[in-house]
C-alpha cells in the first residue's frame, strides 16, 4: 500500500529535522515492507510569505488535503535576529499555516505524548519513568478567536472563548479511546482520562466538564474518570507525573501544559505531536524553528522522528495496515536504543549532530 505524504519542511531548523525524519521512515519502509511512503515537498511558512506574500498557497493546502498524511518541520522565524513576521492585522503569520490546516481539515485532536526515554535526564528529582499524553482540543477554546477579536478605541481588547457540545464530545471521546490503547498510568497501571479545566470560575469550563462526564459514562468499567483544576494540575504534573495517563483539556490550556510537560523529558526536541481528525492527520515536532541554530546541523531530530512514528501508527490504524504499525514500533524502539547508548544531540547532553543521530537510529533499526 502506498501512502502519499505532503511534506512541509517550513522554516529555520524545519528542513534539517524533516530530512532526518524522512530518512528514518524510508529505512523503516525498506526493513518492514508491506507499505511505501511517497514524500512530496511543498513550500509554506514565514519564509515563503516574505518571498510571495502568501504563507500557505491554496495549491499547497489542496495537496495536503489530497494526501494520506501531512509531515511538517517547523513554521516561524527563518533566521536569527529577524523581526517577527506579521500580516496587515499585526498577527504573526505562522498561524496562517497552522490554523488553516487545523481548522479547515478539522484536526480537532492535538496529541502530545510525554515520555522519558533511556539516557535522557529529567529535571524532576527522583523520576525515572514518565509516560502520559496531553490531549488538546485543537479547533475551539480561546483559539477560536484567531483572526477575529476586537480592539476598541486603542483602549480595550477582547477575544472570545468558544466551547461547543460537538467539539467537546469529540475530543473527550478521542481521549477515552486513546486511553483504551495505552497501558495505563505508571503509578498503578489503571487507564484514566483526566479532565483539566477551570470549571469553578467559568461557565464554559463547567460545560466542558459536564460533557466530559456524559462521555465518560460510555467507558465506565474500562477507563477511570479523573479531574483537575488547571492551576492545581500544573503542580501535580511536576510533583507526580506518574499519576497521569491521558489529560484532556481546552486549546489554550493544552498549549501551555504540553510545553511544561515537555521540559520533564528533555525539552521540545524530545516532544512529538500529531494534529488528528477523523479524516486527516498532520504530524510535526512540537518545537519551533530555533533560528539561532538553523543551518548548523545540530538540531535534535528526535521529536520529528517520533512524530513520523506517530504518523505510521495513525496510517496503520486508518488503513488497516499492520506493516505500518510494525514500522512505527520499530522506529520508536530504535530511537529508545540509540538514546540508551548515550548517542544524543547537544541539547540533551550529547555530542551527535542532527545527521549522525538519524544515522544511529537507522543502524539500530537494522539490528532489530
Amino acid at each position: 500500500m502506498k501512502f502519499n505524504i505532503a511534506t512541509l519542511p517550513g522554516d529555520g531548523i524545519g528542513p534539517e529535522v524533516i530530512e532526518e525524519g524522512k530518512k528514518v521512515l524510508k529505512e523503516a519502509e525498506k526493513i518492514v515492507t508491506g507499505f511505501s511512503l511517497e514524500f512530496e515537498k511543498y513550500d509554506a511558512g514565514n519564509g515563503h510569505y516574505l518571498k510571495t506574500g502568501v504563507t500557505l498557497p491554496e495549491s499547497v493546502f489542496q495537496a495536503c488535503k489530497d494526501s494520506n498524511a501531512i509531515f511538517m518541520g517547523s513554521i516561524g522565524l527563518p533566521k536569527a535576529g529577524m523581526p517577527v513576521v506579521v500580516d496587515e492585522r499585526g498577527t504573526e503569520v505562522t498561524g496562517h499555516v497552522m490554523f488553516k490546516l487545523r481548522f479547515d481539515l478539522n484536526l480537532f485532536a492535538g496529541v502530545r505524548p510525554i515520555k522519558l526515554y533511556p539516557g535522557v535526564v529529567s529535571p524532576l528529582a527522583n523520576v525515572k519513568d514518565i509516560d502520559f499524553v496531553v490531549l488538546r482540543e485543537n479547533c475551539e477554546g480561546l483559539f477560536a478567536s484567531y483572526g477575529a477579536g476586537i480592539i476598541l478605541y486603542d483602549d480595550i481588547a477582547a477575544d472570545t472563548q468558544i466551547i461547543t457540545r460537538k467539539g467537546t464530545e469529540k475530543i473527550v471521546d478521542f481521549g477515552f479511546q486513546l486511553a483504551l490503547k495505552r497501558n495505563g498510568r505508571l503509578s498503578d497501571g489503571k487507564k484514566a482520562v483526566t479532565c483539566a479545566d477551570k470549571h469553578n470560575v467559568f461557565r464554559s469550563f463547567a460545560f466542558f466538564r459536564k460533557i466530559y462526564d456524559e462521555v465518560a459514562e460510555r467507558y465506565e468499567g474500562q477507563v477511570e474518570k479523573d479531574y483537575a483544576i488547571i492551576d492545581a494540575l500544573t503542580l501535580w504534573m511536576v510533583q507526580t507525573p506518574q499519576n497521569f495517563d491521558v489529560i484532556v483539556t481546552e486549546n489554550m490550556f493544552g498549549d501551555i501544559i504540553s510545553d511544561l510537560a515537555a521540559s520533564f523529558v528533555g525539552g521540545m526536541g524530545m516532544s512529538p505531536s500529531g494534529d488528528i481528525g477523523h479524516n486527516y492527520g498532520m504530524f510535526q515536532p512540537s518545537h519551533g524553528t530555533a533560528p539561532t541554530i538553523a543551518g548548523k546541523g545540530i538540531a535534535n531530530p528526535v521529536a520529528t522522528i517520533l512524530s513520523g512514528k506517530m504518523m505510521l501508527d495513525w496510517l496503520g490504524d486508518k488503513h488497516d495496515n499492520k506493516a505500518a504499525k510494525t514500522a512505527a514500533n520499530l522506529v520508536e524502539k530504535a530511537v529508545s536504543n540509540t538514546l540508551g547508548l548515550g548517542i544524543k544531540t547537544f541539547d540533551i547532553g550529547g555530542t551527535a549532530d542532527t545527521s549522525q543521530f538519524g544515522d544511529a537510529v537507522i543502524a539500530e533499526m537494522r539490528k532489530l
